[in-house]
């Protein structure tokens, strides 16, 4: 194992996570009339920059419309070429630079401060050019970058990523954006079934297994076979949930019973059994099943009526295990 290769990883991770605490300090006064301009804006955030700050931008851009925050990129390159019309009046744009001296940036800053457009800045140089011309100054500067000729960025781009990050945490925050509100910008791959997939979308197909308190041995492990589901409901005749059998039930029953002849559904069931309802987010039903390690949850709607039973299976199947 090459221990100085080990020592310049983990110098790099320190010089880093130095670079990010050291943050906590510049977190000021522009900070937050930064959030409160951008929350109370009625037009999008203009995000640019150059090189690795343009890619950093990117990404702040991604978190921001995902978070509920209207944004777009626009490449500090581009802008002089056509660009700019992508600037409306009543949106604000945020440069992101770590010297704020790169020659894109002065060209553009007088031009975004002749549309009379509010220009943030998140720059590592507070006496920089962009600095000095713009409404409000996020400081992302950093002691040393954790290039070994502390000229690549490095720290400074990680610092500038964390500073996008906080705002748009105090923007979701400010805006009361929940995970309702998430699960809408993402509907796909599994993250999005655990934000909006629910019970009534997973058991609907299912068999509908059920039996009343007199039903016979015969009759109770018809149900459960027919219903492919390992359990069946037990429901009064008024239809009301009295309680549940499991083909675990049935085994145990098995055990300590040796005269068969007699045995009914009340015999056997499990009364109170876990219900869940059919609007209630899949994920939350997966946890109520691991918490009481049970393999089906009885599924009612809101007048607790009996709807169908969901199975483990069902949110493996998914995904959402």
């Amino acid at each position: 194992m090459n221990e100085s290769l080990l020592h310049i990883a983990i110098r790099t991770i320190e010089l880093e996570a130095e670079s990010v605490a050291g943050l906590t300090k510049f977190i000021n006064e522009d900070f937050e009339k930064t959030v409160e301009t951008i929350s109370n804006s009625k037009g999008r955030l203009v995000i640019s920059g150059v090189g690795k700050s343009a890619i950093i931008g990117q990404k702040i851009v991604a978190t921001l419309n995902s978070t509920g925050t209207p944004s777009l990129f626009m490449h500090a390159g581009d802008a002089i070429h056509g660009d700019l019309g992508m600037i409306g009046k009543e949106d604000i744009v945020m440069l992101v630079s770590k010297s704020g001296e790169s020659p894109e940036i002065k060209v553009i800053v007088p031009l975004i401060k002749n549309f009379g457009n509010t220009l943030i800045a998140i720059c590592g140089n507070s006496d920089s050019y962009l600095v000095k011309n713009c409404h409000y100054f996020l400081n992302t500067t950093v002691t040393k970058e954790a290039c070994p000729n502390n000229l690549a960025p490095t720290s400074s781009t990680t610092a500038q990523l964390v500073m996008g990050d906080a705002l748009a945490v105090c923007l979701m925050q400010k805006a009361g954006f929940n995970g309702a509100d998430f699960a809408k910008f993402h509907p796909g791959g599994n993250l999005g079934k655990r934000l909006y997939l629910r019970v009534k979308d997973l058991y609907a197909m299912n068999a509908k297994p059920v039996v009343l308190p007199d039903t016979n041995l015969k009759g109770i492990i018809v149900q459960i076979t027919k219903g492919r589901l390992g359990a069946t409901a037990v429901v009064s005749d008024q239809g009301e949930i009295i309680g549940i059998i499991t083909d675990g039930d049935l085994r145990r029953m098995l055990e300590k019973s040796d005269d068969l002849t007699n045995i009914k559904a009340e015999d056997i069931l499990t009364r109170s059994p876990k219900t869940v309802s059919a609007d209630e987010l899949a994920v939350n039903a997966l946890e109520l099943l691991r918490s009481n390690d049970i393999s089906q949850l009885i599924v009612i709607n809101k007048n607790q009526n009996y709807l169908g039973i969901l199975h483990l299976h069902d949110l493996v199947r998914e995904g959402i295990v």
